[in-house]
């Protein structure tokens, strides 16, 4: 029997007019395909539950390093030639590495589909890490690192997840330390390869103008003889809350004329029934370019050109954080500002003229997330890997038009810093320290503290 005849299709349909065909390969990668569209064009996202929440302590950044390498060589090919392959056929490849995934994305003429799902699998399969390649990547990483130290906006974000996260898997960098890269040998992305990969944590979804049952071909002979690897992706422990909540960090930076300020508190995982509540929130105080915050520090005060206000929902748990920069001499008053529009919110919420104002800006917004194969391919991919449900799609404006003024109120309550906020500045900490005080004890860092 064949294995196109032991495939056991099942179709589910998941509204706006689209049915998601999904089955397995032998070696049990889940796979879904979408037909969409008449353009000739394929999306395919391969996507492992295995992301930087998985480094080993001590080896902070493997995963990302690991997949920057997949592209450089596998048991068949080199990486000149994995280049060709993909350019000659107009094909594109990204691969990726967050805190709770790792993601191989390629879009490629759907006359080409067969033989980009080979490449894929080459590089998911077989990648051989050359020893020359890793010691270039090696030197590429740690030389972006020594850049890195000139941005202090990315200093700021980096601090932020470092402290707020403290002894938590979230709380590195996606890409690591200098410390973690400098010791990285080809035997640690070999290593996480071998303990991170397999179908079973995998899943396949591809997305455009094709037929489901003669992708399911294509797939078993690209990804069939895939086997073995964990049964699971990584375990993230829910995280105990933001670390030294309260406390006032900064990151020494005497050269500099402004400051990057950072506030956060803990909020929500990705999934939660109280996100389409928490968003209408932020699109109220920061999320948008009308949003309170702007008002306030910008268009009133002029303050700063930029502030705004955002979630970050990962699969254990997830942060609120507020963000701006101004002159170091203003940058007391700009906390100040930021911290009385958190604490409005948090007192009376959002008024119901912004409720709706909100509802109709996240809905209207939302056809665009999936305006593309790509981009559907992704949300696809986090439904499956946050556990969203079939009905996020068709169901995500109906659920955002629902949320009552009481609700999103709650949620201001509860995600508005009902605790002191960690507070994080990047900027000469001689001058700022008094301005700061006030704000909760200062703790102070250098540049390679947070690198």
């Amino acid at each position: 029997m064949t294995a196109a005849k032991q495939r056991t299709v099942r179709a589910v349909a998941v509204g706006r007019g689209l049915r998601l065909h999904r089955f397995e390969t032998q070696g049990g990668l889940p796979v879904t395909v979408a037909q969409r569209g008449r353009i000739p064009l394929v999306a395919v996202r391969l996507v492992l539950a295995s992301g930087a929440a998985g480094d080993p302590r001590g080896k902070e950044g493997l995963a990302d390093f690991t997949m920057r390498l997949l592209r450089r060589g596998t048991a068949h090919r080199d990486a000149h030639t994995l280049d060709e392959a993909i350019e000659f056929v107009g094909a594109s490849l990204g691969l990726f590495a967050g805190e709770d995934q790792v993601a191989l994305a390629l879009t490629t003429p759907a006359e080409h589909l067969p033989a980009m799902l080979g490449v894929l699998s080459e590089l998911a399969r077989t990648p051989s890490f050359p020893e020359e390649e890793v010691r270039t990547e090696r030197e590429r990483t740690l030389g972006q690192f020594a850049n890195d130290v000139d941005d202090p906006s990315l200093l700021a974000d980096r601090a932020l997840i470092r402290t707020a996260w403290a002894g938590h898997p979230y709380g590195h960098d996606v890409s690591g330390t200098r410390a973690s890269v400098t010791c990285f040998t080809r035997q640690d992305p070999a290593g996480f390869h071998a303990a991170y990969f397999g179908p079973r944590p995998a899943q396949l979804f591809v997305v455009g103008s094709v037929d489901p049952e003669e992708v399911g071909r294509h797939v078993d002979e690209a990804f069939g003889p895939w086997a073995g690897g964990p049964e699971r992706g990584v375990e993230v422990p829910p995280p105990g809350g933001v670390a030294r909540s309260g406390t006032v960090v900064v990151v020494d930076r005497p050269e500099q004329t402004q400051s990057q300020v950072r506030l956060a508190g803990p909020a929500y995982r990705r999934g939660a029934p109280v996100q389409f509540a928490a968003q209408i929130v932020n699109v109220t105080l920061g999320g948008g370019f009308t949003s309170r915050l702007v008002r306030e520090v910008r268009v009133k005060r002029g303050l700063s050109y930029g502030v705004g206000s955002s979630f970050d929902a990962l699969r254990a748990g997830g942060l609120f954080s507020v963000s701006s920069f101004t002159k170091v001499e203003t940058t007391g008053k700009l906390l100040s500002v930021m911290r009385q529009e958190v604490d409005r919110m948090r007192e009376r919420g959002p008024t119901q003229a912004e409720v709706e104002k909100a509802q109709r800006y996240l809905a209207g917004l939302f056809p665009l997330r999936t305006e593309t194969n790509e981009s559907l391919a992704a949300v696809l991919a986090d439904m499956a890997l946050y556990g969203l449900g079939d009905d996020w799609l068709d169901r995500y404006r109906d659920r955002v038009r629902a949320v009552t003024r009481p609700e999103a109120r709650e949620a201001a309550a509860r995600y508005c810093f009902p605790e002191p906020p960690l507070t994080v500045v990047v900027g000469p900490a001689e001058r700022l320290r008094p301005q700061l005080e006030r704000f909760g004890p200062v703790e102070v860092l250098s540049a390679d503290d947070v690198l």
